[in-house]
């Protein structure tokens, strides 16, 4: 094992777990949630801070402040607090409560929008929250995850010929949609170097990220309630939709084989599994990316009776239309 001084530096990116055994599926499952912030999105947050440095639009006495519904905020935390930044996470109802504690043990301060866009949801009144503050106090410095070109070419350096160098006969790969830029960034990386591989974005139901009809979605990471800024929609072979239930049903399973895997996991799993059922066959080479892992979920996933025992006096309605 390496010996590190920088928390980034450790995001162990080979590992696989083959769900033949766990779950009976032809279909090999990437493992990014072992690093220090728990989840794909430290390659994200790593690539947009390192341009923000860059370009010199960081300095001393900036504040890093962004919209997220729980995983990058938690990977801005750490690189916030490895190097020396303030950082402000705008979230919302439907963040897990382990993950807005997790930040804020790391320094961060979280600010909880309470009331949705009467059009655009929680999304966009994160949204706006942040481009307000922004303008009042040019302190505050913006990534945008939903815009910023690091997102998707974060993992065009690093996710997909992580995967092309472990499959080389690789046939089909299953990505969760939520801002895209995994999405995007595997997608482009295939075409650019003509490797036939077809790429399957999996979506959450009640998300308009494809144009579906918008509706309540309670588990953070996949789906948005405004369309993705960052989707080329001519990368994408096809489009699975999976409702909730089905997601927590995937987690489930795979927590019983002792794989303790978050929702964005199970929503992948779900719809892969979905695609299989229909378009598998002997020999097919199949890979999912699995963001995170399950421990931020025990409250809500991993509940016995949820999601069916959120009950109105709840804030269902924020998290239906978060991001």
């Amino acid at each position: 094992m390496p010996v590190i001084s920088d928390p980034v530096q450790f995001n162990e990116n080979e590992l696989y777990v083959d769900l033949r055994a766990a779950l009976g599926l032809p279909l090999y499952l990437k493992c990014e949630g072992f690093n220090f912030a728990g989840s794909i999105k430290l390659k994200a947050a790593t690539e947009m801070v390192n341009a923000a440095e860059r370009d010199g639009l960081l300095r001393p006495g900036s504040v890093l402040v962004e919209s997220s519904s729980g995983n990058l905020g938690v990977a801005l935390s750490v690189i916030a607090a490895s190097r020396g930044y303030r950082f402000l996470c705008v979230t919302d109802a439907r963040c897990n409560q382990p993950t807005i504690r997790l930040m804020e043990a790391l320094g961060s301060e979280v600010h909880v929008i309470e009331e949705p866009d009467t059009r655009a949801g929680f999304l966009g009144a994160r949204m706006a929250y942040v481009a307000a503050l922004c303008a009042a106090d040019d302190r505050y410095v913006w990534l945008n995850q939903y815009t910023n070109q690091g997102n998707w070419k974060a993992h065009y350096r690093t996710t997909a010929p992580a995967i092309a160098r472990r499959f080389p006969d690789l046939d089909v790969l299953f990505v969760g949609a939520g801002t895209t830029g995994t999405l995007m960034g595997c997608a482009r990386w295939f075409w650019q170097w003509r490797r036939r591989v077809r790429i399957v974005a999996v979506d959450s139901v009640g998300s308009v990220s494809f144009g579906g009809a918008p509706g309540r979605r309670l588990i953070p990471g996949l789906g948005t309630s405004v369309p993705p800024a960052l989707l080329d929609e001519s990368y994408v072979d096809d489009l699975i939709r999976v409702d909730e239930t089905d997601a927590v049903l995937a987690c489930r399973r795979l927590a019983a084989r002792g794989f303790l895997f978050g929702g964005s996991t199970g929503t992948v799993v779900s719809g892969a599994g979905q695609w299989l059922a229909e378009h598998g066959h002997e020999g097919l080479v199949s890979v999912a990316i699995a963001p995170d892992l399950g421990e931020r979920y025990l409250d809500t996933v991993y509940r016995e009776g949820w999601p069916a025992d959120v009950t109105e006096s709840e804030p269902t309605t924020a998290m239906a239309r978060s991001a």
